[in-house]
């Protein structure tokens, strides 16, 4: 059993952030786990009621998007009057601070963006928008708000929530700003993320192998913890990062 964090742990990290030209975090489904949104892979979660072959593929999708958005408007039911929590405002205050150059993320929940961060890159989309599939033009998407069928276009065609299913490509400009703070970044904060969904998961190692500083926040240890992590603040995100915020305000 991993132990808790010790003060010095988070003044390692806290010294690091602080004489860094350039830090970023990557965060995933366990940043948002406080404020409710549960994992999708957890027990009980939406894959256990929605198999991702059957509901969360492109071709699922091109083959029968009204049932597709079945699971979308049930999944805006979970999101419902979620707010933010402290680990995602605890990012915000080193963005507004000047310490965190890039919020990368693979959650579609648009929190990081609530919490009042500019500088994030939608890995996996913003499930507060839809996309025609015919005349490629974006709307609002409301996911609460559920309809019989899935919505259409003005034109005619169908709207596709804007997120990333499996079998499709990481946007190009998300992919191509990611992997270039990565390799550009003198410290890397991990934020409730396992190491297993790729390419997101390369990112912490095109950092380490540029020399960067990884901090990782994560409930329990993953595979980053023994490979390439220089300070393993074990804890959900919510207790972790203000302290660590704290930690840095405390440094001269």
């Amino acid at each position: 059993m991993t132990e808790a964090p010790r003060d010095n742990d988070f003044t390692a990290a806290a010294r690091a952030i602080k004489q860094a030209r350039k830090v970023i975090a990557v965060t995933g489904a366990g940043a948002s786990v406080e404020s409710g949104i549960p994992d999708f892979r957890s027990p009980g979660g939406i894959w256990d009621r929605y198999p991702p072959e059957e509901f969360a593929t492109i071709d699922a999708f091109l083959m029968n998007p009204d049932k597709v958005w079945r699971m979308w408007y049930d999944l805006g039911a979970l999101i419902d009057g979620v707010a933010p929590n402290r680990g995602h405002l605890a990012l915000a205050d080193l963005a507004r601070e000047g310490m965190l150059a890039a919020i990368i993320t693979q959650n579609i929940d648009n929190l990081h963006q609530s919490a009042g961060c500019d500088n994030v890159i939608e890995y996996h989309g913003n499930a507060a928008r839809m996309l025609c599939m015919t005349c490629r033009r974006y709307a609002p998407l409301d996911i609460r708000e559920r309809r019989a069928l899935a919505p259409r276009c003005a034109c005619g065609g169908v709207m596709k929530p804007d997120v990333v299913l499996f079998g499709e490509d990481i946007p190009i400009a998300a992919l191509h700003e990611s992997d270039r703070h990565a390799r550009t970044c003198d410290v890397l904060i991990i934020v409730g993320t396992s190491a297993t969904v790729y390419p997101a998961a390369e990112l912490p190692y095109l950092a380490k192998a540029g020399g960067a500083f990884i901090i990782e926040c994560n409930v329990v240890p993953t595979d980053f913890t023994t490979s390439i992590t220089d300070v393993f603040l074990q804890g959900p995100a919510g207790v972790t990062l203000p302290r660590l915020v704290t930690a840095i305000l405390g440094i001269p």
